[in-house]
């Protein structure tokens, strides 16, 4: 028998788990309070166990956790999540200022 290692070759990270409209729509539900999974799915056109599929997207990205309460699962957004992604964008505008500053700062190049 050949054994062969296991090898994620797929994950998701904020970005990309966020870059699907049901998702994003989940995760901006959970941003104003904690959810259920049936909640959730209130208004969505997909059925519950795809939200609680999307939610494992979410969850396996960092953005939301999950506690249970009696036979449900309370999702809610994952602080520490959010902060990665807050990093990101923070660490991209700073990028971005600081090209513009240059380019703004760069000398003019006399027109013939």
């Amino acid at each position: 028998m050949i054994r062969l290692p296991c090898v994620i070759t797929y994950r998701h990270d904020g970005w990309s788990a966020l870059g699907d409209h049901t998702r994003r729509t989940i995760f901006e539900r959970l941003a104003e309070r904690p959810r259920a999974v049936g909640e959730l799915a209130i208004g969505l056109p997909v059925s519950r166990p795809a939200v609680s599929q999307h939610l494992r997207v979410l969850k396996d990205a960092g953005l939301v956790v999950d506690q249970r309460a009696g036979n449900r699962r309370i999702y809610r957004v994952n602080p520490d999540g959010l902060a990665e992604l807050r990093a990101d964008l923070d660490r991209f505008w700073s990028s971005t200022l600081a090209a513009y500053k240059a380019a703004v700062e760069q000398p003019e190049e006399e027109v013939l």
